[in-house]
């Protein structure tokens, strides 16, 4: 009898975020990375060319990234059921987001270091061999592009339709304090946006390779035809900025999916003033958060001399914000 009432009021809390698309166009990038770091690296020592080994070698360091949102990807599938994570494994891909991201700014910030030096102690180049290594890059960059972009930002209509009950609880405290909790796991019909940040720090990657060879080859021209050396370093620079700029915004925000940052503050400010519209009811503790790229959790904590159910309390929140999972507390009041 107890164990079919625990099966009946139990409930699955895997928030996974299926990802096989995403997951698949970045293996097809990995490859062409990998097979155009390969080529480059043949060709430079075959050739004894320099310029071809630097960019095979930095192609490492695209494969390698590649790679670790690969394992991501793996990571978050094969544990997705595991109950060693209480709301499943929806930020993995966040915080391989963040760990790519902080990479990201790491070489934004060599690339500044690099190009300020050369700014003031210019260096020979040799213009015909790296025009022509910038462009292959550009080239394979720009097809790395066009395969990550259509993921990158993209919403989702969906219908989740768990036949999950609710259970109510009724504790005694010492503090004599009555209260009824309803713990909801119904996912429901809505439209919001999916952010995979995993995807998003491999779109990024490979983005701002494409700035980097697009400014290369401007550099490189305007310095074989018009004998600009600097213009090298400048593009550098330049490029350091922007990437910079790109690696700041995928840390906040996947940052603020790892801590659990307050999401939708002025709606959730609105939902309780709709529960305390009645006089006698008074919001005491609203949490609302993220559970992964397109879940999201509520806590709701309320005071109330009134006769107010879970239900009651699900509905306005769930009217007005997109929500997977619900925990509901009532603390009665006496009735004036």
């Amino acid at each position: 009898m107890t164990k079919n009432i625990a099966e009946k009021w139990s409930h699955s809390h895997n928030f996974y975020v299926d990802s096989s698309e995403s997951e698949r166009k970045v293996n097809l990038v990995f490859l062409l990375t990998t097979v155009t770091m390969v080529v480059e690296i043949v060709a430079g020592s075959w050739f004894g060319s320099m310029a071809l080994l630097a960019d095979g070698w930095h192609m490492f360091t695209h494969s390698a990234a590649f790679a670790v949102s690969m394992f991501v990807y793996w990571y978050s599938r094969k544990h997705r059921h595991s109950s060693d994570y209480s709301f499943g494994t929806g930020k993995v891909n966040a915080l391989g987001g963040f760990a790519s991201a902080v990479a990201l700014a790491t070489v934004s910030l060599f690339m500044l270091i690099e190009s300020t030096e050369r700014l003031f102690l210019p260096q020979a180049i040799s213009f015909n061999e790296a025009i022509v290594v910038a462009i292959v890059g550009f080239v394979v960059n720009v097809a790395s592009v066009f395969l990550l972009h259509d993921d990158h930002h993209h919403h989702h209509g969906h219908d989740h339709s768990h036949g999950h009950g609710h259970h109510d609880h009724d504790h005694d405290h010492d503090h004599d304090h009555d209260h009824d909790h309803d713990h909801d796991h119904d996912h429901h019909e809505h439209n919001h946006a999916h952010h995979d940040h995993n995807l998003k720090a491999a779109y990024f990657h490979v983005l701002a390779d494409t700035l980097t060879s697009l400014l290369a080859i401007i550099a490189l021209i305007l310095g074989k035809f018009y004998g600009w050396l600097w213009a090298d370093a400048v593009m550098g620079i330049v490029g350091a900025a922007v990437i910079g700029k790109w690696a700041w915004g995928l840390m906040t925000h996947s940052s603020s999916m790892l801590l659990d940052k307050a999401a939708k503050p002025h709606q959730t400010a609105k939902v309780a003033r709709l529960i305390e519209e009645d006089g006698v009811s008074v919001v005491t503790d609203f949490h609302y958060w993220q559970l992964s790229g397109k879940h999201h959790a509520a806590i709701v904590s309320v005071a109330t001399a009134a006769t107010l159910t879970p239900d009651d309390i699900k509905h306005k929140v769930r009217h007005h914000l997109p929500c997977d999972h619900i925990t509901v507390e009532i603390n009665p009041l006496p009735k004036a």
